[in-house]
């Protein structure tokens, strides 16, 4: 099995990960208000989740 010959720096490890947390992801914008929401989530400003008010309609 390959074993490396060298350890890897912590500035060499830290450069590849720089960009992990680069975007936003799943981030989208509301179909309904256009705020940013998570996918597949009730959106929490207006309360809307696949065109439906889900907030309005539980309370």
């Amino acid at each position: 099995m390959a074993v490396p010959a060298r350890r890897t720096s912590k500035a060499k490890k830290a450069k590849r990960r720089t960009h992990y947390k680069l975007s936003a992801p799943g981030l989208t914008p509301c179909p309904n208000c256009g705020e940013m929401k998570k996918n597949h989530h009730v959106c929490p400003e207006c309360g809307y989740y696949d065109g439906k008010d889900v907030m309005n309609a539980e309370a």
